[in-house]
């Protein structure tokens, strides 16, 4: 029997929801309690937010009447964040206890800054707090293979959490030598190791962390990025663990939802954030089951509320109900990015998620970068840079073209506006090293 996501109870405790309450009735609280809460944002981000001032001008007394009104409101870009940070700041400045700044792709693209009072912050250590306890025992040692140096970084964050459920955690840091982490996290005791995707699997795939084998490693938490479902088949043919994945970014607080032992879907952190999905051409709400772009808008945040902020994330809220029997909503793992595909001709989109699944299946492939560029006479030309292992079977870069050909936008197009794709194989680059970069298809036309 799967045990239900503890995110249940601790949600329904912030909200203040009768511990009796199962089910529908459960789930019409929480409603409840989100459209009051929205209402509480809505205010608050109206008088102390100069950015949100005048666009929720219009907006009456009570902004809600019900979650679908949310609809009516203006939604909030990356580009607004990167182009006036200090306009979202609700706060006095001396209140602030951490800013991150994060690079917008491009290289002329302008950061964005995010705020968080130490109220904010603790919402996060609160919710890693929670949502670990899916995964580890107390008592059981966790591997952070996170940023963690700073202060409230993540991998801080993480920690602080952790140490809440009386679980020992070791901080490594993001994944620069597969070797030398293999080693730390054995030696350490690892039950659980929290990473990015790529590097994890660098990991797996090196000769030291082949020789682990399956037990000593329960669990993975794979976070920072999108998870192909053939990375996460992967972690589990080798170490024989369950594999799971966290939603998050920095602009919700760095926690978003996090899957239960079903692993089927992320469990959303409803008490601190309202989740939608929308078309993403026309903006309208999409039924539930339908695939669209991820928005949200934070209900308790202090430093730096959002409203409606448009990730880009490609997903759909999950309409059965979950096999823990959860009452919370679920939104299915996120498919990549919808700035992420490129269009090489009619019916002919290439996307990054596609490429994933047929890539990070071969045998020895660490990591991969997609470059798209034009030849002379207008064609579109892909290279494919991938990282490999040094141990056989050598991989070559005629596998990697015959993986290719099995992406539809490919081979409709190759011949006539897609050129030949060519391959460079390298045991020696890593590009997801940073704990931040989301991995993207690079264009240079």
């Amino acid at each position: 029997m799967i045990a239900i996501t503890p995110l249940e109870a601790w949600i329904g405790e912030k909200a203040g929801i009768a511990p009796e309450l199962t089910g529908r009735s459960f789930a019409e609280a929480l409603q409840g309690y989100q459209l009051r809460k929205l209402n509480e944002t809505i205010g608050y981000a109206r008088r102390a937010s100069p950015f949100y001032r005048p666009r929720l001008s219009f907006l009456p007394a009570v902004p809600l009447s019900a979650l679908s009104d949310m609809a009516r409101l203006p939604f909030t870009t990356p580009s607004d964040i990167a182009a006036e940070p200090f306009a979202f700041l609700a706060v006095r400045q001396n209140e602030v206890a951490r800013i991150v700044t994060l690079r917008t792709s491009g290289s002329t693209g302008q950061p964005k800054r995010l705020f968080f009072t130490e109220e904010d912050l603790e919402l996060t250590v609160n919710f890693f707090h929670r949502g670990m306890a899916t995964l580890v025992r107390p008592g059981q040692r966790v591997a952070i293979l996170l940023p963690g140096k700073m202060a409230d970084s993540v991998g801080d964050l993480l920690l602080r959490g952790l140490r809440r459920m009386d679980a020992q955690a070791l901080v490594y840091g993001p994944v620069t030598d597969p070797l030398d982490a293999v080693s730390v996290v054995t030696s350490f005791g690892a039950h659980c190791l929290v990473g990015i995707p790529t590097q994890v699997l660098a990991m797996a795939r090196s000769r030291r962390g082949a020789a682990i084998g399956k037990g000593p490693i329960e669990s993975i938490l794979l976070s920072t990025d999108y998870v192909p479902r053939a990375i996460a088949d992967t972690l589990e043919a080798a170490w024989g663990c369950g594999v799971f994945t966290h939603y998050g970014m920095t602009e919700m607080g760095l926690g978003g939802g996090v899957e239960c032992a079903a692993l089927d879907g992320y469990h959303l952190r409803e008490a601190d954030l309202y989740f939608e999905v929308v078309d993403h051409a026309t903006g309208k709400p999409c039924p539930d089951g339908v695939t669209g772009e991820v928005v949200f808008t934070t209900l308790t945040r202090r430093g730096m509320p959002l409203i409606r902020y448009r990730t880009g994330d490609i997903a759909r809220i999950i309409s059965e109900p979950c096999p823990c029997g959860s009452a919370l909503r679920r939104l299915e793992r996120v498919k990549g990015r919808w700035d992420g595909s490129f269009c090489l001709g009619p019916d002919s989109l290439l996307n990054l998620p596609d490429m994933d699944e047929l890539l990070f299946r071969l045998p020895n492939l660490l990591d991969y970068r997609a470059t798209i560029s034009k030849n002379e006479a207008g064609n579109f030309h892909l290279h494919i840079d991938a990282q490999v292992t040094e141990e056989s079977p050598i991989l070559r870069d005629k596998d990697v073209l015959r993986a290719l050909n099995g992406i539809d936008a490919i081979r409709k197009t190759v011949g006539t506006n897609l050129e030949i794709p060519t391959v460079r194989l390298s045991a020696n680059k890593c590009w997801s090293t940073t704990g931040v970069a989301k991995r993207r298809i690079i264009t240079t036309l």
